[in-house]
């Protein structure tokens, strides 16, 4: 058996295991905000969102320098340098723990005035905000604290063990929700305060899991200044993209409570659960892919790794849509029989956020191999530029009139503008033949979306109205429709013969019991 075969095979595994994993967290993470939306209320669950949002704009550091050590611990298991794994995890704690440091800090001073005195809370509710801001904070930091024992697991691809743990993350969350439900204090503070004990608790588990299995997982102050330098610098130049990142999810959720209240940050921070469920299956599909992106580029292995970007970007965009389009189709409906009572604007955003995913699941393949390479100064200042626009046009069309939703059609259309220019700037960077990637990949998708559509839209045209037996019908036409044209038009012969041969396989081992 090949290498690249037993590492296909690896992936599927992987895959398989995380799926299993995202099944049940959907689930529980789709009933948990239904249970939460209601025990806290409009208001304050909007202030939730806003106010754990705009400390997420402090993780902009704490983001570049987690991809750093991914790529890091990553690239040495590549080139199976395991002497330099405990270097590698020793610098990667002691950066952490610096970078910890300096965002408290700038949290607790910057964050605590501009909470204060910029955004728009109703004056009753401010105590109640403080105390979420503090805890956020500190959520934050120990969230920051379990990173590179994340990355150890992700780059080791024990999936097995990422799935169980997150599994306790979405079961204790649930449990929280029951429990501020029955509470008789302020629901909003409790709730702030269950959800940091139980990042205590994730931190713990994670030590002791990596502190068991993996040798290089024990921490001494690291003294090899050039590999901390090489991970900073490397970390600083993916600032830029991070900052970009933050800057469009948390900004565009800070200046729509500028402009338009928590109400309509309760709307978004709906649209982002349904994103965060339905968005799941494709970050596990990444999160068992890129292990193998960065390994390959490492080991010199070109072709193997251009055929993952290839084949990871079509099926990333694939499994969005046969989840999406459903939704997209029946989103008024699936939000009132899920949440009862579906605040202002939630559909559209929903609409506008599952698009965006769509349009920025293409990408995700080209950032990996990009950052495997280690060489990103031009790629960040180019891309990350780019996205920064994000934020700045927003705030010029909100304060002209437009409506919130506003924040994701810019989101979705400079999406596209970096789309091209990574496909410009990794021309060079991983010698990827940007006419082919075009042609097989960005072009393959839009046909196989417009060939989707056009059953679903036709029975949808047909029988106006909400009904259950309408979402049913709808559904399955969805479902069929793009099932169909993703096999015999967005797949090539040897994949369907994939396809063909695993349900053969399948169907023989269910008959056969």
């Amino acid at each position: 058996m090949s290498k690249n075969t037993e590492n296909s095979k690896r992936i599927a595994k992987n895959t398989l295991m995380l799926y299993m994993r995202m099944l049940l967290l959907m689930a529980i993470s789709l009933y948990t905000s239904r249970v939460i939306l209601h025990a806290l209320g409009v208001v304050d669950y909007g202030i939730y969102n806003v106010v754990g949002g705009f400390v997420g704009l402090f993780s902009v550091v704490s983001h570049s320098v987690s991809s750093s050590i991914s790529r890091f611990l990553t690239f040495e298991l590549g080139r199976k340098e395991d002497s330099r794994l405990s270097e590698v995890f020793s610098a990667a704690i002691t950066i952490q723990l610096l970078i910890s440091f300096i965002i408290v800090v700038l949290a607790e001073t910057v964050g605590l005035w501009f909470l204060a005195n910029k955004m728009v809370i109703p004056p009753e509710r401010m105590t109640a905000a403080y105390w979420v801001f503090h805890l956020s904070v500190a959520t934050f930091a120990l969230t920051l604290a379990t990173m590179p024992y994340r990355a150890v697991i992700i780059a080791h691809e024990r999936m097995s063990a990422f799935a169980y743990i997150t599994i306790v993350d979405g079961v204790m969350k649930l449990l929280i929700a029951f429990a501020i439900q029955m509470s008789g204090a302020d629901r909003l503070v409790f709730y702030a305060i269950l959800m940091a004990l139980v990042t205590v608790m994730l931190r713990a588990i994670y030590g002791w899991y990596c502190g068991k299995h993996f040798s290089e997982c024990r921490y001494r102050l690291s003294r090899d200044k050039q590999l901390i330098t090489q991970m900073f610098t490397f970390a600083g130049w993916n600032y830029i993209g991070a900052t970009a990142a933050v800057l469009r999810d948390q900004g565009g959720n800070v200046i729509i409570n500028l402009f338009a209240g928590p109400a309509v940050n309760a709307a978004r921070g709906v649209s982002m659960s349904v994103n965060k469920a339905v968005h799941g299956f494709v970050s596990n599909f990444m999160t068992a892919l890129n292990p193998q992106i960065t390994k390959s580029y490492a080991s010199g292995d070109h072709d193997y790794m251009m055929r993952l970007l290839y084949q990871g970007a079509r099926l990333s965009f694939y499994m969005l849509l046969l989840l999406s389009l459903p939704i997209l189709l029946n989103t008024h409906y699936v939000l009132d029989l899920w949440l009862k009572k579906v605040p202002d604007h939630a559909v559209l955003f929903t609409q506008l956020v599952l698009t965006f995913g769509m349009c920025e699941s293409i990408s995700n393949p080209l950032i990996t191999a990009q950052l495997a390479t280690g060489k990103i100064r031009d790629y960040q200042l180019v891309v990350g530029g780019l996205n920064m626009l994000n934020l700045p046009i927003s705030y010029v069309l909100l304060r002209m009139g437009c409506i919130p939703e506003t924040v994701m059609v810019v989101a979705i259309v400079v999406s596209q503008i970096c789309f091209f220019a990574r496909i410009y700037m990794l021309r060079n960077m991983i010698h990827l033949k940007a006419g082919e990637y075009l042609r097989r990949v960005y072009f393959n998708v839009i046909v196989v979306t417009l060939l989707s559509l056009v059953l679903p839209l036709l029975v949808a045209h047909l029988w106006p109205g909400e009904s259950f037996l309408r979402f049913v019908v709808l559904s399955l036409v969805c479902l069929l429709s793009s099932f169909a044209v993703v096999f015999y038009i967005g797949c090539n012969a040897e994949e369907r013969i994939f396809v063909k041969n695993k349900a053969r396989r399948l169907i023989n081992k269910l008959l056969n019991r």
